[in-house]
């Protein structure tokens, strides 16, 4: 003996292909309609900077974010790095007072003594030293003409 259930589902068998076919357009017609409506709401929202970030986000950084990381990662460690190898001397000598005219002249002395245990030939005083300028090239070119 049937089922009343199998005695209905026998009848409407041939209506099955025709309500799936109705059921898949309602539904593609109301995915199209969020994903149209999404869109069009996301590209209103973007402007042109936030959508270039975008696409350079999702071209570039994304697929290398391990590489990335690691770049990262070496530039912070040299940064460290860098920073632990300064020259505390010369933070020290930032902070002492500037020199009295006393040890400038004693530089100066030192200076010209050394001159001349060198045996330079000028004077051996740092004021004294001509300063080279450079001619214009009309003046160099007629010297060497006369």
């Amino acid at each position: 003996m049937k089922k009343p259930r199998d005695i209905l589902l026998e009848r409407h068998r041939a209506i099955e292909p025709k309500l799936d076919a109705i059921r898949q357009s309602a539904v593609a017609a109301d995915c199209d309609r969020r994903i149209s409506t999404d869109c069009v709401r996301e590209w209103r929202s973007q402007t042109a900077a936030t959508m270039i970030l975008g696409i350079i986000w999702r071209e570039l950084i994304f697929p290398c974010r391990r590489t990335w990381t690691a770049l990262a990662a070496v530039w912070i460690a040299l940064f460290i790095f860098n920073v632990s190898q300064r020259d505390k001397a010369e933070l020290a000598a930032r902070k002492l007072p500037p020199s009295s005219p006393e040890a400038i002249l004693a530089w100066r002395q030192q200076e010209k003594l050394l001159a001349e245990l060198i045996g330079s030939s000028g004077t051996g005083d740092a004021e004294q030293r001509k300063i080279f300028l450079p001619k214009p090239r009309t003046e160099i070119a007629e010297a060497v003409a006369v």
